[in-house]
């Protein structure tokens, strides 16, 4: 899981800001939004440009170098903070895989070069990269002079970890293959004018042809009308076919002209549940309820939460702020640069009974 992410120098983040998720309160409702003693899920609210989608996307740049996954081909525009333009981002990670709790952190420049990189595992450095000069824990990793001369120039900006997990044989549960299974897992998208995402997948899939192609015509119906109350009759497929049908009438009319902005939308989330139930290892929806219903989007959250990895979703949509979903400390908000449960933003105790929503409103947070 990931217990802690810090950025600094990001885009707008002049300064470090901290997401920090190893520190739940012990509340005794809702007990499945927290496992093994970290947030597992969450919603995070702010006020517009106060840094939800770029806390997010800053998240995911780890996916940039040591995955192969579907990258966001603009990411690096405007990475750094423009006060500092000839700086560096510094990235810092904190997760916990199994037993092991492990320490990921590095630096990168304007264009996105990775220059300084760092591993802990418990507390131990497994290997230390700065400018030109290098650590490494020759016992966990023997090498010679030559190979640790060449990791350390490293004039062609390769991960460390990336070289490390294609040049020695590991055991199977090695804190590297997890940390590499995570990361392989995770998934950040949105769907607001474009439809974008970052990490998980390594291809671009045309939604309708994949779910006619996995035999999922009949499940997506259910699941429209599950989560949204629309039924839908879809017409007999065959497996070569690349529309969705609907059946009005006796006549055929393709799925895509008569849904709505709200429905397509769904039909992108149903996509991306399908895959997150198979392998997801982290999932960050940002502003996922843009075209629903708010009663449409309490659905959609139960749905997601009910997933086995870890989900946030930023929004601004207060109806889903409610103690009958989560709880206190799984609704973050982001505000000058801080990012902070709502039982951290007041002197209150809060119980399962407070309106959480109508505090909010009311101002109660602000502290």
């Amino acid at each position: 899981m990931l217990t802690k992410f810090a950025v600094k120098n990001y885009r707008g983040f002049k300064d470090r800001i901290e997401w920090e998720l190893s520190n739940p309160s012990n509340y005794s409702f809702n007990q499945k939004a927290i496992k093994d003693g970290f947030v597992k899920n969450g919603i995070i609210y702010g006020p517009n440009g106060s840094g939800k989608t770029n806390l997010s996307m800053a998240l995911f740049d780890i996916v940039n170098h040591l995955t192969q996954k579907f990258k966001k081909p603009d990411y690096y525009k405007n990475f750094i903070y423009a006060g500092r333009p000839n700086g560096l981002v510094e990235f810092d990670y904190t997760f916990k895989l199994g037993e092991q709790v492990v320490e990921y952190a590095y630096a990168k420049s304007r264009d996105g070069k990775l220059i300084n990189e760092s591993l802990s595992v418990d507390g131990k450095i497994v290997f230390d990269h700065k400018g030109r000069e290098l650590f490494v824990d020759t016992v966990s990793f023997p090498m010679d002079a030559m190979f640790k001369e060449g990791l350390t120039l490293n004039a062609n900006n390769v991960s460390i970890v990336n070289v490390l997990l294609t040049s020695y044989p590991l055991r199977t549960d090695h804190y590297l293959l997890k940390l590499r299974d995570f990361v392989n897992g995770m998934l950040w998208f949105r769907n607001l004018d474009i439809r974008e995402f970052i990490g998980m997948e390594s291809n671009v899939y045309i939604l309708d042809e994949y779910i006619i192609k996995k035999n999922l015509v009949d499940d997506f119906a259910s699941f429209l009308k599950t989560v949204s109350g629309q039924e839908f009759t879809f017409a007999k497929h065959e497996k070569n076919d690349k529309k969705l049908l609907v059946e009005y009438g006796g006549e055929k009319v393709m799925f895509d002209d008569i849904a709505s902005t709200g429905t397509l939308s769904l039909m992108l989330l149903y996509f991306w549940i399908h895959r997150m139930k198979k392998e997801a290892s982290f999932v960050f929806i940002d502003e996922f309820d843009a075209f629903y219903h708010y009663e449409l989007s309490y659905e959609v959250c139960k749905r997601l939460f009910d997933l086995d990895c870890q989900v946030f979703t930023s929004s601004h949509n207060t109806y889903l702020m409610s103690n009958d979903l989560l709880r206190p400390d799984c609704y973050f908000i982001i505000k000058d640069n801080v990012v902070k449960p709502l039982n951290a933003c007041t002197d209150k105790e809060l119980r399962m009974g407070n309106n959480i929503e109508k505090m909010f409103r009311g101002k109660a947070f602000e502290s």
